[in-house]
């Protein structure tokens, strides 16, 4: 069995942009601003490596040819904007290497492929009540997926899909990219369920049968959710198991704003490692100091623990760029 590896994943990109003076009010949100200001979004991935992020997650989650398409944009430029995405977090990578040239730890790229929700804008990616079959969201998804998986990322992060049946047309298009590997994490409604109501543990044990899919887990969920989930996932997989939860607040997609009071969810990291998480970030809402104290608690367990709950699949080594 391979050594465990402890991964620290970025935070909430848009979280930084918003406080950057960003405009996200749209139904873009952060892709918006990847063809506005692709500088910003890079100056935040950076400040995330620089905070001990392991993985920079693209600004591509809301990027779709239909988003773009109805903002004017042509199926050619639309394609150029997803390979800027990955293209962008290349170069934050690049920045903090050369601003920390005796750096160890292993960088990656991992590009979003956002549920077919983030696209309606109206927070259906927390219910997964699309009323669409797999064929269909393979349609979808299947342009977007394929330029995704070919632009040099070191992995893609299939984040907050709400149900099995979402999740299983993302696998299909990843296995028509035999070379590509994927995380696959998904929104919840509780402790043992996606939002979509199917059983987390089943999804992890079909999952665990999926050889390009490198890790498990949820994302975008309540922090108080997560020990519990960590431990269903747990009983399907021996993959990594990846968390990266929100501040705690929740979105409302009518008043299209973060209501509810923020659950710091760094003071529970001990707890979702100790439970079995080995890759660990933040979602909306939370920061590059949040991503710095995950950092120290992840290093602090990982040298006082030993090797992690569950083994490390090796990705390979990070993409070089040309």
């Amino acid at each position: 069995m391979a050594a465990s590896i402890f991964r620290v994943i970025d935070g909430g990109v848009a979280t930084e942009l918003s406080r950057h003076g960003m405009n996200l009010s749209d139904d873009l949100w952060s892709a918006r601003v990847l063809i506005e200001a692709p500088e910003a979004i890079e100056r935040v991935h950076t400040e995330y490596f620089l905070a001990g992020a392991d993985i920079a997650v693209t600004a591509s989650y809301q990027a779709s040819y239909d988003g773009f398409a109805k903002r004017g944009l042509s199926a050619e430029s639309t394609t150029a904007v997803l390979q800027r995405s990955v293209a962008i977090a290349q170069s934050a990578r690049s920045r903090m290497l050369r601003a920390r040239p005796g750096t160890v730890r292993e960088l990656l790229v991992a590009a979003s492929v956002g549920p077919f929700g983030a696209v309606l804008h109206d927070g259906s990616e927390y219910r997964g009540d699309y009323g669409l079959d797999e064929n269909a969201l393979v349609d979808f998804h299947r342009e977007r997926f394929t330029v995704l998986a070919d632009a040099g990322a070191d992995l893609l992060a299939c984040e907050t899909i709400p149900s099995r049946i979402e999740a299983a047309a993302l696998v299909r298009l990843l296995g028509e990219r035999p070379d590509a590997k994927a995380w696959v994490t998904f929104s919840c409604r509780d402790g043992r369920h996606t939002s979509a109501g199917d059983s987390i543990a089943e999804c992890a044990r079909w999952l665990d049968g999926v050889p390009q899919v490198v890790a498990i887990g949820v994302n975008c969920v309540a922090p108080e959710l997560v020990e519990s989930l960590i431990h269903e996932l747990g009983t399907g997989t021996m993959k990594p198991i990846v968390v990266y939860p929100n501040s705690g607040e929740t979105w409302d997609a009518a008043a299209r704003c973060w209501v509810g009071t923020a659950d710091r969810f760094t003071a529970y990291v001990p707890r979702w490692l100790g439970a079995g998480a080995s890759w660990i970030g933040g979602c909306c809402r939370t920061t590059p100091d949040d991503i710095r104290r995950v950092r120290a608690d992840v290093d602090a367990f990982a040298a006082g623990a030993g090797p992690a709950p569950n083994p490390d699949v090796d990705i390979g080594p990070p993409r070089t760029t040309t």
